[in-house]
């Protein structure tokens, strides 16, 4: 068995904080804002909401129950450890949904439509940071992230598409016209908000070093971050003369670090900085089709 350095118990204390806080700040979200209001949203939870007005089972309980069905079922696809991952991520967020429903009997706020942003906004925020710390919240993220092997397609598209029928169906349980569309609008926002968090943690910049120490540099970025840069020859249009040109793409963690070594090597280097819409391959996200 391989013995785990410093650096990974850390970092997998630090993943561990991450998700939790982003589950713990989902299960608020729905029991402070939506269930008080009986208002839906997506996903097993929204299932388990239904469960809950109909026949009043704790949505800990439902969500634990349907999660683990569905992680069993695509055991063979996700793996052991993503299903392991998932059965961990669904105990914590079912006992945040046992604690917190307890606790709120009724909304924070008595307008519907408030309760409905601001628990789309909050529960998306949560969403956004478990998932990219390698959590999710079971449920139809289970059903996404499968079609996502095989699929390069957003996570809030897809949640959108599966939820309109799990929310249409609140209508025949609470039968409030009010509440099915407010639940409607938390369901926008919920994918909405999820997506921004996501891809601003998956934000990355493709950078133009021009410098006459692009050497220096790069050796830098490669033993500093342990990245990968390109030199490319160029020459300028009004001097004619050859230069190299420095391309490095970077996450966005890594952006600062970047910079600072660049001023620390040449300040007075031109730097271009663009922020990229996708970059696939070693490093980064897979290329899917």
């Amino acid at each position: 068995m391989e013995k785990l350095t410093y650096k990974q118990v850390i970092n997998g204390i630090q993943r561990w904080f991450f998700i939790t806080l982003g589950l713990a700040i989902f299960a608020f979200a729905w029991c402070a804002f939506l269930l008080p209001s009986q208002l839906m949203g997506g996903g097993v939870s929204g299932i388990a909401s239904l469960l809950y007005f109909a026949l009043k089972i704790p949505v800990g309980i439902s969500t634990m129950v349907i999660n683990v069905l569905l992680v069993v079922t695509a055991y063979r696809i996700l793996g052991f450890k993503f299903s392991l991952n998932t059965i961990i991520c669904t105990v914590i967020v079912s006992a945040f949904f046992a604690i917190f429903q307890s606790m709120f009997v009724n909304p924070i706020v008595d307008d519907k439509l408030l309760c409905a942003l601001a628990g789309s906004m909050i529960s998306g925020v949560g969403i956004g940071i478990a998932i990219n710390y390698g959590g999710n919240t079971g449920g139809t993220d289970i059903i996404i992230l499968v079609i996502n092997q095989f699929r390069n397609v957003s996570y809030g598209r897809m949640s959108l598409l599966m939820n309109v029928i799990i929310i249409g169906c609140s209508y025949f349980i609470v039968q409030s016209v009010d509440c099915l569309i407010y639940s409607y609008v938390a369901m926008v926002g919920t994918s909405a908000v999820s997506d921004m968090v996501i891809e601003g943690y998956r934000q990355t910049y493709q950078m133009m070093v021009f410098s006459k120490k692009t050497e220096e540099i790069s050796e830098r970025i490669n033993q500093e971050l342990h990245r990968g840069a390109t030199l490319l020859k160029g020459q300028g249009s009004y001097t004619k003369e050859e230069k190299e040109v420095l391309l490095v793409i970077a996450h966005r963690e890594d952006k600062h670090h970047i910079i600072r070594i660049i001023k620390e090597v040449d300040d007075s280097a031109f730097v271009s900085i663009a922020k990229t819409s996708g970059v696939f391959g070693k490093n980064f996200d897979r290329l899917r089709l």
